[in-house]
């Protein structure tokens, strides 16, 4: 590939890539797959795709493996088609124009930036990090490998390189400050996306990182990225179903969230504009909170049970370095709900069980999980969450 640097992307941007490294130049040297098909598995193939489809004026399909790519075509023009990572149903596939991709993207210099990678390169999260690094002229850190590498090699790469910038779902924070332990970063910025933030998290992180600016995103392959909540605190302002922010609509139909925002993917929305976004929201004062996904939802006993809002109950009891709740089939009430912890070191394991049996006592029999388990981590999907592909 040769031509000229993309508008989007700074002069002074730099990719560290384990061992390797890239500049403009050394991105144009890349080889770039014919026909608009560009496994997404490494940053340095990403952006080289996207200079080169964007110079051609051609679509690009960024394939994670979740689907097989035969059969899709590019449309005319440059347009870019993103895989869902299918963490609870089958993948999807969503067309999206460039600049509706970039819609939030500030793109603000900011000096001696240095971005951390946790997400896959080809997710709707990944593009946005890389992106954003790309057009502040900042130093973008990816360890190759699965979601950006395992949680310890990314821990490494982040005080190797003293990352000022790392954005993950906050099934990675809690464990990459695990894998941090005592290590000291210079974060300027903090971001949480892709799963609800909790607020023990993030308050953890508030103290953790005291220097450093907290926020958590709201955003999704179908309906790009939506808002960004600055003030600490879970859920999101409720004034915002009257006025929100950044050109969107929020309203909350049977307690499932609904957005319209002229960052969508063209045929998600409705005829009005509107997408469901399949997220269940609870009022609560000033506040709106979020109580899992309605594709969580389970029948234990004829009782309808909220895996999700289970675990962040159990997520606030003191001790728990991280939690997951599982429902597994049974005969007799059609589901039961499982957890497995993740003890913060040097708790007495007794003393949490006793702690997480009062966090759940005043739930309904149904939603009190019935098997409980230790373990050193969670594992998590290619996207970074908690997979519950395990449900039935």
């Amino acid at each position: 590939m040769t031509g000229r640097r993309p508008d989007w992307l700074h002069p002074a941007f730099r990719l560290i890539e384990g061992e390797d490294s890239f500049v403009w130049a050394d991105l144009t040297a890349l080889p770039v797959p014919a026909g608009g098909i560009v496994p997404a598995d490494r940053p340095s193939r990403v952006l080289a795709a996207l200079a080169a489809a964007e110079a051609a004026g051609q679509g690009l399909l960024l394939a994670r493996g979740a689907a097989d790519p035969e059969g899709w075509q590019p449309e005319q023009g440059f347009t870019v088609t993103l895989e869902s990572s299918g963490t609870t149903g089958t993948p999807k596939r969503l067309r999206h124009d460039f600049a509706r991709l970039r819609g939030r993207l500030r793109g603000a210099a900011e000096d001696g930036a240095r971005w951390l990678l946790t997400y896959d390169p080809g997710a709707f999260a990944g593009l946005q990090v890389m992106l954003t690094a790309a057009a502040a002229g900042a130093l973008l850190v990816a360890v190759p490998g699965g979601s950006g590498g395992t949680i310890a090699a990314l821990a490494q790469a982040a005080r190797r390189h003293a990352v000022t910038h790392v954005s993950g779902t906050p099934s990675f924070w809690r464990a990459f400050l695990m894998a941090l332990g005592d290590a000291e970063l210079p974060l300027a910025a903090v971001t949480l996306g892709g799963e609800a933030a909790d607020q023990p998290l993030l308050d953890r992180l508030a103290a953790r990182f005291p220097n450093a600016r907290l926020r958590h995103i709201y955003a999704s392959t179908e309906a790009g990225a939506l808002f960004a909540v600055a003030d600490g605190r879970a859920g999101f302002p409720a004034a915002w179903l009257d006025d929100a922010p950044d050109g969107l609509a929020l309203r909350i139909v049977d307690g499932v969230l609904d957005v319209r925002s002229p960052r969508a993917a063209p045929g998600v929305a409705d005829g009005e504009g509107w997408l469901s976004t399949g997220d269940l929201v609870e009022r609560q004062g000033d506040r709106v909170l979020f109580a899992g996904r309605l594709d969580g939802v389970v029948n234990v006993g004829g009782v309808k049970v909220s895996a999700e809002a289970v675990e962040r109950r159990l997520l606030a009891v003191d001790g728990v370095a991280d939690a997951m709740v599982m429902a597994v089939p049974s005969p007799i009430t059609g589901h039961l709900l499982t957890a497995t912890i993740v003890a913060a070191p040097g708790v007495d394991e007794a003393t949490l069980r006793a702690g997480l049996r009062a966090a759940a006592a005043d739930l309904p029999p149904a939603a009190r999980p019935r098997a409980l388990t230790f373990a050193d981590h969670i594992p998590l999907s290619a996207a970074g969450k908690k997979s519950r592909k395990g449900r039935q």
